[in-house]
C-alpha cells in the first residue's frame, strides 16, 4: 500500500534570547528566536520536519495556521506529493477559503513555508540527498516546473527561465566540486547586534576576524549618534579593507534613511538593509537613487515573489535577500532566484534566526550550482546562535559554510531542544 502523510504535529519552540540581547536590533530590541515547528509523519514510517520564523509572541498564530494548510496534504499518498512538487506548492498555497485570509502573505504563508520545508526535508530524506543535492542533479525544465510562473512570466517567461539553467548546466558538476573544496561564501551579523556593548562589540569582532570572516553586518536605526559611534568602531577594528554592511531593520522613514546613510557613508558601508518599510517599492527606489554607490539591500519581509519582481523592476534593489520562512520554501526561492538572474541582481540571502541558517544554506548552493554560476557579490549571512540543537546544524570554515551532506533540508530539531523550548511548559521558561 502506497505510503500516505497519516499525521500532522506542531511545536511551538521559543528560545530566550532576549535575556542576552542577541537579536537585538531598532525594530525588534528583545527578541526571543522561535519556531512554529511541524512534523509531518507518513504510514511508512517517514518524517518530514520543517518550520517558519518568529520573534517570540504569535508563534502560536503560527502554529494554528501550520494546522490549517498542513490539513491540505494529510491523507495524500507521499509520491504523488513528491513526485510534482510544482503541484503541490500550488495546493499548499492555493486554497481558495485560505488565500483569502492571505494571498501569498502574512500568516497563512509563513505557514505554508513551514508545509513546504517539511514536504522538501521528507523528499529528501526519501532519497537520501540533502535538498541542494536533490535540486542540483533536477533537469532544468524539471526545476522550472517547479516554480508557479503565473505572476512572474511578463518578468522572466519559463521558456527563457529553463534557456538560462540550460546554458550552466555543463558546469554543475565543477561548481559542486568546488562547493565541496570551499564553501560558499558568507557574512556574519553575530557581532553587531544593536545590544551589546561597545566593548563586546570589539571582543566579537576581533574573534570573527582571527576565525576568517572578511564581512561583518551591523545593526543601526536607534540613534544616528550611537550608530555613527559603534560604526567607526567596528570601522576601526576590521580596517578600511573588509566589507561592512549595515541594517536599520525598516525602523527610518524614507526621508530620514537617505539623511542618515548621508552620515553614515562616512563608515563605506557597502550596503544599508530594509532602510525603510519593506512594502514600499518606490521608497526603496529613491533611497537606492539618492545614497549611491551605497547599495539597497532587502527582502526578508518581503512577502512574496511578487513583491520581489517589482523590487527589480522598479530598480529598487542591489542586493536579493530571500529568507527561507517569509517565501514559501524552496519553490518560489527558485523563482526569485531566476529572477535575479535575468537582472543581474546578486542572491544574499537573510539568515538572520533560529534554523535560517541550516534552511537557506541549501538555496545558495542551488544558486550558484544552476542559476547564477557566480559567486561575485555573493555572500549568505551567518548568525551563531542555537545550531547546537539541530540534528545536522551549519558548519562554516574560514567565513565560508560548508555543503550539508545529511539527507534532508538540515531543519530536524533534537528532541532534547522540542521539549525543553516548548512554550510555555518546557524547562527553559520555567526558571
Amino acid at each position: 500500500m502506497a505510503a500516505k502523510i497519516t499525521d500532522v504535529t506542531t511545536h511551538d519552540v521559543r528560545f530566550p534570547t532576549s535575556r542576552m540581547l542577541d537579536g537585538s536590533d531598532a525594530m525588534n530590541p528583545t527578541p526571543d528566536y522561535s519556531a512554529a515547528y511541524v512534523v509531518l509523519r507518513a504510514s511508512d514510517g517517514s518524517e518530514g520536519h520543517g518550520m517558519t520564523f518568529t520573534i517570540g509572541r504569535g508563534n502560536e498564530i503560527c502554529c494554528a495556521a501550520i494546522e490549517a494548510v498542513a490539513a491540505l496534504v494529510k491523507g495524500r499518498e507521499v509520491d504523488g506529493l513528491l513526485s510534482d512538487m510544482g503541484a503541490t506548492w500550488r495546493l499548499v498555497t492555493g486554497d481558495s477559503q485560505l488565500r483569502w485570509t492571505g494571498p501569498e502573505k502574512g500568516v497563512i504563508h509563513l505557514a505554508a513555508a513551514a508545509v513546504m520545508n517539511a514536504l522538501w526535508d521528507l523528499y529528501g530524506k526519501r532519497a537520501g540527498k540533502p535538498v541542494w543535492r536533490l535540486i542540483a542533479a533536477m533537469s532544468p525544465a524539471e526545476q522550472v516546473a517547479l516554480v508557479d510562473w503565473r505572476y512572474l512570466a511578463d518578468a522572466l517567461p519559463p521558456e527563457e527561465a529553463r534557456e538560462r539553467l540550460e546554458e550552466k548546466a555543463g558546469g554543475r558538476a565543477a561548481r559542486i566540486a568546488e562547493m565541496e573544496r570551499d564553501g560558499y561564501p558568507a557574512y556574519t551579523t553575530s557581532a553587531g547586534w544593536l545590544g551589546y556593548s561597545d566593548e563586546k562589540i570589539r571582543t566579537l569582532m576581533r574573534a570573527a576576524l582571527a576565525e576568517g570572516w572578511t564581512h561583518f553586518k551591523m545593526k543601526v536605526g536607534r540613534n544616528i549618534e550611537d550608530d555613527m559611534r559603534r560604526a567607526a568602531i567596528i570601522r576601526e577594528e576590521i580596517g578600511p579593507d573588509r566589507f561592512l554592511m549595515m541594517d536599520a531593520n525598516q525602523v527610518w522613514g524614507v526621508e530620514e534613511a537617505i539623511a542618515n546613510m548621508k552620515r553614515l557613508a562616512a563608515f563605506d558601508p557597502w550596503w544599508i538593509e530594509e532602510p525603510t518599510s519593506p512594502d514600499d517599492i518606490l521608497g526603496h527606489a529613491r533611497i537606492a537613487r539618492e545614497i549611491a554607490p551605497i547599495s539597497v539591500a532587502t527582502g526578508e519581509h518581503c512577502h512574496n515573489a511578487v513583491m520581489f519582481k517589482q523590487l527589480m523592476q522598479a530598480g529598487a534593489i542591489r542586493f536579493v535577500q530571500v529568507d527561507s520562512c517569509r517565501l514559501a520554501g524552496p519553490n518560489e526561492i527558485l523563482g526569485v532566484m531566476l529572477m535575479a538572474e535575468k537582472f543581474g541582481l546578486p542572491v544574499c540571502p537573510h539568515a538572520g534566526g533560529v534554523g535560517l541558517c541550516e534552511l537557506i544554506q541549501h538555496m545558495s548552493f542551488v544558486d550558484y550550482v544552476c542559476v547564477s554560476a557566480r559567486l561575485e557579490n555573493r555572500v549568505l549571512e551567518f548568525v551563531d546562535h542555537l545550531h547546537e540543537h539541530f540534528v545536522d546544524p551549519v558548519r562554516t570554515r574560514n567565513g565560508r559554510y560548508v555543503p550539508p551532506s545529511m539527507p534532508g533540508f538540515s531543519v530536524e530539531m533534537k528532541p532534547a531542544s522540542l521539549a525543553r523550548h516548548a512554550f510555555p511548559g518546557g524547562a527553559a521558561w520555567q526558571a
